[in-house]
């Protein structure tokens, strides 16, 4: 994998063109209808693409990208992952934040102690997982209540670990899955931690 510009958060992953005038189609990690105000996109293997026109198409969105013009240019980008740039992303609603707002943050203990700080999130379909830095290494972390509580504190947020499973930070390397390397994204509700899509 190339490395990224800084700040980026991904949004999905393109799959097959649709049509014949290079429009391709956007797997979304999240809600698409969020991201219909973006006016660019980062693209692995091509860079910053201005969006000519996006439009929501079943579970996911088209997109057309200056300078893919047909249908094999289209083709060519099959299974690349697109970012937004984490100032551009829309605002969500009160009580949800974005996961790119939780990399950097450090991890404590239900009493205040500091565990660790959180390296990435990682959209794993059904589970998501907080890629978490300690001192015996990296764990992955679940997402979810009740051992993980979010709560935002002006434009902080503040995670806690609330009675974890035994040896869930003994940087066990298993704990971590193979594509720790893709920045997770979507957005969740800072409350309890469940998806609101």
């Amino acid at each position: 994998m190339t490395s990224l510009p800084p700040d980026l958060t991904r949004i999905g992953h393109l799959l097959a063109p649709h049509g014949v005038k290079g429009a391709v189609k956007l797997f979304v990690i999240g809600e698409p209808g969020q991201l219909r105000r973006l006016k660019r996109v980062y693209v692995e293997g091509l860079g910053w693409r201005r969006l000519e026109r996006v439009q929501e198409s079943g579970p996911g969105l088209v997109l057309e990208l200056t300078g893919v013009t047909d249908r094999s240019q289209a083709e060519a980008l099959r299974g690349r992952g697109v970012y937004a740039a984490d100032a551009e992303l829309p605002p969500l609603p009160e009580g949800e934040f974005y996961y790119h707002e939780l990399r950097g943050r450090p991890l404590l203990s239900a009493s205040g102690e500091r565990l660790g700080e959180v390296v990435d999130v990682l959209d794993m379909g059904q589970q998501d997982l907080l890629l978490v830095r300690h001192p015996l290494g990296e764990s992955a972390i679940p997402l979810q209540a009740p051992y993980l509580v979010v709560t935002r504190r002006g434009r902080l947020l503040d995670l806690s670990l609330h009675d974890p499973p035994a040896g869930l930070l003994d940087g066990d390397a298993e704990l971590v899955p193979p594509h720790a390397e893709e920045r997770g994204t979507g957005e969740r509700d800072a409350g309890d931690g469940d998806r609101d899509d």
